[in-house]
């Protein structure tokens, strides 16, 4: 059921040394992709208590799920995406390029995981590659700061996002 999204202080305790990676992926996301963001939450006993979802053109660019002191990221490969993968893997790190091989392919693409604990730079980076590999950025306009992004809200709306960043 999406609900309103925790406010960025609960969201920053929650995670603990994870919270400088996960604000450099949201922010990185916020900066350079116009996306539609959901916030999920479901029963404290679920397994997937906390989600976050990333959508572009009402397709999945890619999942986060929040845990104490670290998160999930998720992403999903299409054909044309692992044709691409092969091309560059020589670009990802042997952790990113370990997970792939070890993902079975389905009938929608591979489905690719990473739980992000501390500030793991390396894979962050990484991981970010690999979602400008599935999608191009597409934010016509930059705000001055990347910092500003990932301490925005995420119930706001695109026009209070661009607001609130200028």
């Amino acid at each position: 059921m999406d609900r309103p999204t925790k406010p960025y202080n609960e969201v920053k305790s929650m995670l603990a040394g994870a919270s400088a990676a996960w604000e450099k992926l949201v922010g990185h996301i916020r900066f350079y992709y116009e996306v539609d963001e959901n916030w999920v939450e479901g029963k404290p006993t679920y397994k997937h208590y906390n989600l976050l979802f990333f959508k572009r053109g009402g397709k999945a660019l890619l999942t986060l799920s929040l845990r104490d002191g670290y998160f999930l990221a998720g992403i999903t490969l299409g054909a044309k995406e692992r044709e691409k993968f092969e091309q560059q893997r020589g670009m990802f790190g042997k952790a990113m390029c370990d997970e792939y091989d070890a993902a079975e392919v389905l009938h929608d693409g591979k489905w690719l995981g990473f739980e992000v604990r501390g500030d793991d730079v390396l894979l962050i980076d990484d991981f970010i590659r690999l979602v400008e590999l599935k999608r191009k950025p597409n934010r016509k306009v930059l705000p001055d700061c990347l910092e500003k992004c990932a301490c925005l809200d995420i119930g706001m709306s695109h026009q209070e996002i661009t607001e609130n960043l200028f």
